[in-house]
């Protein structure tokens, strides 16, 4: 093959690889502009909450937060893309609760058995709470704005959300850059 075809042919396919990644950031990109449209906005206020563990005792978001980070993680037992993030999230739990990152899984479960069965299966140690009611007529997604699961929000020591998101890498990176290791 001549040196010039050899040369094309590497434009050709640095030209493509350069392509292909573009296409899937517009597509992750596209993840939130099409889902967390209505998610509760940066820099606003987190509302104050106090719903039910599986164990029906009380928690309440301004109690666990308390001059920290705390990562609320909207999520269901009976959603397939809440069960195919579930490794993820814990294992951010897991980097970050140690840098004192507070988690609260807000499930849209209304079945508790079927609740408590998903948070043992995929070992979720971070406090869980819950409405026990559907999806769309819980006060809880009312206040954040979620309409689609699995959704984070991210809020800050002084309260305010930094990040609302329903792709969890984004979160990962917000935390690996505003947490110390």
């Amino acid at each position: 093959m001549k040196p010039t075809n050899i040369f094309l042919a590497m434009l050709l396919m640095l030209l493509a690889s350069s392509a292909a990644k573009a296409q899937t950031d517009t597509t992750e990109e596209d993840l939130d502009a099409q889902y967390a449209t209505e998610l509760v906005k940066v820099g606003t206020q987190a509302p104050d909450f106090k719903m039910q563990t599986p164990d029906g005792k009380p928690i309440q978001l301004s109690q666990v937060a308390k001059g920290k980070t705390v990562v609320l993680d909207f999520w269901a037992s009976w959603c397939p893309d809440c069960r195919k993030d579930a490794p993820e999230v814990v294992r951010m739990y897991q980097t970050y609760h140690n840098n004192g990152v507070e988690f609260i899984g807000v499930s849209m479960d209304t079945d508790v058995e079927a609740w408590k069965h998903a948070i043992e299966k995929y070992a979720i140690t971070y406090p869980q709470a819950s409405e026990l009611k559907k999806f769309k007529e819980t006060d809880i997604a009312k206040a954040y704005g979620v309409n689609w699961i699995p959704s984070l929000v991210v809020i800050g020591p002084d309260g305010k959300v930094k990040l609302s998101t329903v792709m969890s890498h984004k979160v990962d990176q917000y935390l690996k850059e505003h947490t110390s290791k």
